[in-house]
């Protein structure tokens, strides 16, 4: 049984009872684990992958220090948290080779990516641990592995930040929390052309935030797979689960040294839920020079940037506005306490700084003239217990909608609550967002962060591949309790 059957079974009771549940909140999950002081460690950087185009990666369980003094399990990508970087180059097919050496079965998509159907990472396409798993699915059109599972990746796309992670159906919240995400960093001649900061002074940044149990283990409310917490404590973290200790790259806290230049920060949110609104303390500027799905066509600058769960910002930071010798904190401005701050910035040196900003970045190709309209409602049954788009939960033998290959469309979003929306396979434009674009919406998006009743329209072109897709909430506990529906490229 997965968390959404004994939760499906649960609210059945419901009406017997004359009860109908309120829509469920993100809820704080405490650590039972001192935490951990902040800006005493170093960033880590992951490890790159580079230049063979043919990598192997297993994922498996590993024991690594992330709270000082105790040892952590994690589920990672080659046994690390977060997985090794793959650095790829726009037309130049990369093939990875996922092994499983995990006790549970896994997928893995590649988020952002333009990729053909059978790479995707469709959420019942998974790959057994040694031993098998049983599997209790009703999609007959399940591509099940044994073991390992080659996934293409053609790149026919522009340069751009993505990144890796498990999306195996109903327990992707749980898996990603243990460690199962990691960059993709597509790169091309356009963005090489530019005198943006590069080399060290790049710098991937992933942020989530994550709980831990006494021992060092991370601590979540259900696990996989047994799930022997009882419903009850499942059900209060339907709306998503926060942790109190805020980690980048994977480790808590940290600082990091730089130089009194610009740096570029190609941002990712890979919480599960946590948003959020990034700022400079003391006072400091970010220009933003690309989004989702690659570079904008201009910077802009911000003063805050708000993240929802699975976007990405590409940022400069410019620290000749600080003097050697000085700090600056990056932090949440949403929050108050402990997971306000997230790392520090310590400027130890002068160096020379031949970078750049450009005035114009980058040419945004036209999708074409729209040829549907379709509507989409995101909200939560309470009868049922169960989050919902267009007043059903996700069934892989369903399917949403049937868009032409090469056509454009217009999709209406609704939300109940906030909800970060993704579409696999496409980037969209945002043409509307409560009334007009907002300050984020720049260039090609893959996710869009709605607010409780919030509408947006977004403008999609459907190249690239036929075949079924999903699109779903990027909340993950949202999305594992059936906030997901089909489209079918046809």
């Amino acid at each position: 049984m997965t968390r959404r059957d004994v939760l499906r079974i649960g609210g059945l009771t419901l009406p017997l009872a004359g009860c109908i549940r309120a829509r469920p909140e993100e809820r704080l999950l405490p650590s039972l684990a001192p935490l951990p002081k902040p800006f005493a460690v170093d960033l880590p950087i992951p490890p790159v992958l580079r230049g063979a185009d043919v990598y192997q990666i297993t994922a498996a369980p590993a024991t690594v220090r992330i709270l000082p003094g105790i040892d952590t399990q994690i589920w990672g990508y080659n046994g690390i948290f977060p997985g090794p970087t793959i650095d790829a180059r726009r037309s130049r097919r990369v093939c990875v080779t996922i092994r499983n050496r995990l006790p549970v079965p896994i997928v893995t998509h590649l988020h952002g990516g333009r990729t053909a159907p059978e790479s995707d990472g469709y959420p019942t396409d998974v790959i057994l641990p040694p031993g098998g798993f049983p599997l209790h699915m009703h999609d007959p059109l399940a591509r099940i592995a044994n073991g390992a599972r080659e996934y293409v990746y053609e790149n026919d796309q522009r340069a751009a930040t993505l990144w890796y992670h498990d999306h195996r159906m109903d327990f992707t919240a749980p898996q990603v929390w243990r460690g199962l995400a990691g960059f993709y960093l597509l790169r091309d001649d356009e963005e090489d052309r530019l005198p943006l900061p590069r080399g060290d002074r790049e710098t991937p940044l992933m942020l989530c935030d994550r709980s831990f149990e006494a021992d060092g283990s991370f601590r979540y409310p259900a696990r996989d797979p047994s799930l022997r917490e009882p419903p009850a404590v499942i059900d209060a973290y339907m709306g998503g689960v926060l942790g109190d200790v805020i980690l980048v790259n994977g480790a808590p806290w940290p600082r990091f040294e730089v130089a009194n230049v610009k740096y570029r920060f190609r941002v990712l949110n890979a919480s599960n839920a946590r948003r959020y609104e990034l700022a400079l303390e003391p006072f400091g500027q970010f220009i933003q020079i690309g989004s989702d799905g690659g570079l904008l066509t201009a910077p802009v600058q911000h003063s805050t940037v708000r993240v929802a769960p699975a976007e990405r910002f590409d940022l400069i930071v410019d620290f000749s506005k600080y003097r050697v010798g000085s700090s600056v904190e990056l932090v949440n401005a949403a929050v108050s306490g402990p997971t306000r701050r997230i790392m520090r910035f310590d400027i130890v040196r002068s160096e020379h700084d031949e970078s750049q900003i450009p005035a114009k970045l980058s040419e945004l190709a036209d999708p074409g003239p729209p040829v549907l309209t379709r509507d989409f409602d995101f909200s939560f049954d309470r009868l049922h217990n169960r989050w919902m788009i267009n007043g059903k939960p996700f069934d892989p033998a369903r399917m949403d909608a049937r868009p032409r290959l090469g056509s454009t469309e217009i999709w209406r979003l609704r939300t109940d609550f906030s909800h970060p929306l993704h579409l696999h396979l496409v980037h969209f434009r945002v043409l509307s967002h409560d009334g007009r674009p907002g300050p984020y919406d720049s260039g090609w998006k893959d996710t869009i962060d709605l607010g409780p009743g919030q509408g947006a329209s977004i403008l999609a072109n459907f190249g690239g591949y036929r075949g079924r897709y999903v699109f779903h909430c990027h909340n993950l506990e949202h999305e594992d309790m059936a906030m997901m529906a089909n489209f079918e490229v046809i």
